[in-house]
């Protein structure tokens, strides 16, 4: 029988603090420093021209020389990204709280191993939605359908016992668990998790909204030098019974890491 894994992740919420906040692999640090900054996170150097972005708002900057930004203004939750050649992508679920203060985001150094299947958000589900719907105010696309599916290739070389799939942010999931944890604001109803297949093998459920959730993939699964497929499919309202109702989600940062 094929092992089946819970993903379970959290928003990150910061407490408010006078120092900047530090984001580094999920793990919260201070920092003197008054302004947001992205970092390498090995090193804790500044990176320059980064590009950091709220796609919800439609809004990109760069990082100066000393990996120094400004954001727009920010009203709700929202998925902020960060993307550098040579970096594995970044992003991190928000807030107008956090995006009040200053950050200050480490970001990994890629490797040879890395794929990245989507560097961009995405949207699944059937666009019907309520209001009370975790990240019902932050989504920005209209649904592709409800279901994700990419293939890819992976060299026999970069893959090892511990190959994962990354999912960088995830909001809009709406299961009993992200309800009991206060992640929407649903009275009577509840959807079943999106499910993760790998190459028709379904590997996780994803139970709650967050960043940088990880899935093991089983290697037994994994076509070396061959084409790989990862599909998401959207999880359906489990109250609705008279039609299909499917759950929307938005993900962003879909990767491929080798550790």
């Amino acid at each position: 029988m094929k092992k089946i894994f819970t993903v379970i992740g959290f928003i990150l919420i910061l407490s408010v603090q006078t120092q900047a906040a530090t984001v580094m692999g999920g793990i919260s640090k201070l920092d003197m420093n008054n302004t947001n900054r992205v970092v390498d996170a090995s090193t804790n150097t500044p990176i320059g021209n980064a590009k950091v972005s709220l796609p919800k708002y439609n809004y990109s900057t760069y990082t100066d020389e000393y990996g120094s930004f400004n954001l727009g203004k920010v009203n709700d939750a929202t998925i902020l990204s960060v993307e550098k050649e040579g970096y594995r992508p970044f992003s991190l679920t928000i807030n107008d709280t956090i995006a009040a203060r200053p950050m200050v985001l480490g970001i990994q150094k890629s490797n040879i191993a890395d794929v990245v299947i989507a560097s961009d958000v995405f949207h699944i589900g059937d666009d019907n939605y309520s209001e009370y719907s975790s990240g019902a105010g932050t989504f920005r696309l209209r649904s592709n359908g409800p279901f994700f599916s990419k293939t890819f290739m992976l060299s026999d070389n970069t893959i090892t016992s511990n190959t994962y799939l990354v999912i960088g942010s995830i909001i809009g999931v709406d299961t009993l668990m992200a309800r009991s944890m206060g992640q929407n604001k649903i009275v009577n109803s509840y959807a079943s998790p999106p499910e993760i297949f790998f190459n028709g093998s379904k590997i996780a459920e994803i139970q709650l909204n967050g960043d940088n959730q990880k899935i093991k993939i089983p290697k037994n699964l994994i076509r070396p030098n061959q084409q790989n497929e990862i599909t998401i499919k959207a999880g359906k309202n489990l109250m609705q019974t008279a039609y299909t109702d499917y759950d929307d989600i938005e993900i962003a940062n879909l990767s491929i890491v080798s550790e």
